[in-house]
């Protein structure tokens, strides 16, 4: 199984891997925190139509998918200010771009090859340039939520507080929507626009049953999006099936049986009603974890 590393693909595939998973976890765990996660689905959807697009013109799949994305978050975050709203904005916005989409691939007359990686993923086929872009790009996104990751909590749990305290609830959530966007855009690469929820989602949800405390919490992801990432390309290179079904079936063969024997504790102690963060109902040791 080492000498697989000798493979420059291999050692791309891990590298890129290793990236997004990290960029994702990360991530996801604010995207569950906000309840957006219907939003994160809806971005990869309307960035299969831009990545579409672009295959259509020649151009790289990744610079379609960042158009697209970049500008229907933008768009949802002007047209959604209360949360029905912004729910009734992403699907009218995801059913407008799934069209175009799919227009898109009727018009492209080339292999079937690069259409079927948008939706699924080919991280064995990333080269070194993708690698350096993604690493570039998941910089970016780790740097802007370290920078925004306290207000973005606070706004997330009392948005009426953070706002009568001059926070800028509603632009904090725009950029926050970017953010997702360029996370997207770089997680397509590794399991496509259909699956790309197995690393958003799947390790932050589960870290999110097993500790409230945000840097445990968060650690956990991590350790779970990588492991499924590599166990997925290891896997794949000694059987004939794709990487993001492994990816998938590891997110969910573990989020299962924590969903269904572990007590959140997330709910109770993540409740911060002031900018510390914190409930007013914790025990002085739970104050000081958090």
């Amino acid at each position: 199984m080492f000498a697989l590393f000798q493979f420059a693909f291999i050692q791309n595939a891990f590298l890129a891997g290793s990236i997004v998973a990290i960029a994702t976890a990360v991530l996801g765990y604010f995207l569950v925190v906000r309840g957006l996660t219907f939003a994160g689905h809806a971005l990869s959807s309307i960035g299969f139509a831009g990545a579409a697009g672009a295959v259509l013109v020649g151009a790289p799949p990744v610079y379609g998918m960042l158009v697209f994305t970049v500008g229907a978050s933008l768009v949802i975050s002007l047209l959604g200010r209360e949360v029905r709203e912004r729910d009734i904005a992403i699907g009218v916005i995801m059913t407008f771009a799934l069209g175009l989409g799919i227009l898109f691939l009727s018009l492209y007359h080339g292999y079937a090859e690069q259409a079927y990686s948008i939706l699924f993923g080919s991280i064995v086929g990333i080269s070194r340039s993708d690698v350096l872009r993604s690493l570039l790009l998941s910089l970016g996104v780790l740097a802007a939520l370290a920078v925004m990751a306290r207000p973005l909590l606070f706004a997330s749990f009392d948005p009426d507080v953070a706002e009568a305290r001059g926070m800028p609830v509603r632009a904090l959530g725009s950029i926050f929507l970017v953010v997702v966007a360029l996370t997207i855009s770089i997680a397509v690469q590794v399991v496509g626009v259909l699956l790309v929820f197995a690393l958003l989602v799947g390790p932050a949800a589960t870290a999110s049953r097993l500790t409230y405390r945000l840097g445990m919490a968060i650690a956990i992801a991590v350790l779970l999006g990588l492991a499924y990432t590599w166990l997925g390309i290891l896997l794949a290179s000694i059987s004939p099936w794709p990487v993001s079904f492994f990816i998938t079936v590891l997110s969910f063969g573990v989020y299962l049986p924590v969903r269904l024997l572990v007590r959140p504790r997330a709910n109770q102690a993540l409740r911060p009603k002031g900018p510390a963060g914190i409930a007013p109902a914790l025990s002085a040791e739970e104050h000081r974890h958090a």
